[in-house]
């Protein structure tokens, strides 16, 4: 019976043991750090690694280092010039001092939440509508600026803020959506007097083109036509200065042969014709007068 006693007291104490280790050692890893509290007062911040603590004595609260975020639900704004819009957002943020954010600040989240909705109410009121529409990147950085000063007294920094959505009021809804088919209209009409120039511009430069080429061709052509002319009357030169005159008066006397064949009552005659002629006639006369009397008889 004592064996038996002895044994469970052995295991309990095994049990105790075990669970006092477990709540003595810490592992800590790298993206996070714990903040210790012996009897009520902070000791500071301890990790990465192996953190031993005392059971009973000391208090771990856990932080984590990495980059969060916070959804921040629609709000309600009015900007400078009166108009109301919803607005919604995200709040990127990480711890840069662990003890401070465990001690200055009980609920961080609902802090943050409360906090950006103020200061989202502030910036859209220093705002007009359209700069709220058209500028969101400084709306952005305005928002992240002031979030980040008052955080940073809580060892939170505030990296980032994204506006996801902006919801203006219903006829400003409508307005823009007539501005945005009137654009788009405009852009059309512009594109179409573009096209339409461009056309006019290629067909003009191909017309052009296109009458370049022909009077290069026509110029062309005349030079070839008088290159020919030239070389046929070097040619007609050069055989004429081996034709004698019996030859050339041949050919007058076929020219007038086929004149007299012609139906026409008026003829221009040279005067190389007439002088043809007239050594012609003096030649036969010669001829007659050195030939014997019996002969023409």
């Amino acid at each position: 019976m004592q064996n038996l006693v002895m044994w469970i007291l052995l295991v309990v104490a095994l049990v105790l043991l075990v669970l006092l280790v477990y709540a003595a050692v810490k592992i800590v890893r790298e993206y996070q750090r714990v903040v210790v509290f012996r009897l009520g007062r902070s000791i500071g911040a301890r990790g990465p690694g192996l953190v031993l603590i005392i059971p009973l004595v000391d208090r771990v609260v856990w932080v984590d280092l990495r980059e969060l975020y916070l959804e921040i639900p629609s709000q309600t704004a009015i900007t400078e010039d009166n108009a109301n819009i919803s607005l919604d957002f995200i709040v990127f943020y990480k711890v840069v001092d662990a003890v401070t954010s465990v001690l200055a600040v009980q609920n961080f989240a609902g802090a943050a939440q409360n906090i950006a909705a103020t200061t989202l109410r502030s910036v859209v009121g220093d705002m007009t509508l359209d700069d709220v529409l058209s500028k969101r990147e400084q709306m952005n950085e305005l928002l992240r600026s002031k979030l980040d000063d008052v955080t940073e007294r809580w060892g939170v920094k505030v990296t980032n803020v994204e506006v996801r959505e902006i919801t203006p009021p219903p006829g400003v809804q409508e307005a823009m959506t007539r501005q945005m088919s009137a654009e788009r209209t405009r852009r059309a009409v512009v594109t179409e007097a573009t096209g339409s120039k461009q056309a006019q511009i290629t067909v003009a430069e191909g017309q052009k083109q296109a009458a370049i080429l022909t009077a290069e061709g026509d110029r062309q052509a005349a030079i070839l036509r008088a290159e020919g002319f030239s070389l046929a009357l070097s040619k007609i030169f050069d055989v004429a200065r081996t034709v004698d005159a019996n030859t050339m008066s041949l050919q007058y006397l076929d020219a007038l042969k086929q004149i007299g064949a012609s139906p026409s009552t008026k003829f221009v005659v040279p005067m190389e014709l007439s002088n043809l002629l007239a050594s012609i006639t003096g030649s036969a006369g010669r001829a007659f007068a050195a030939a014997p009397d019996g002969e023409r008889s």
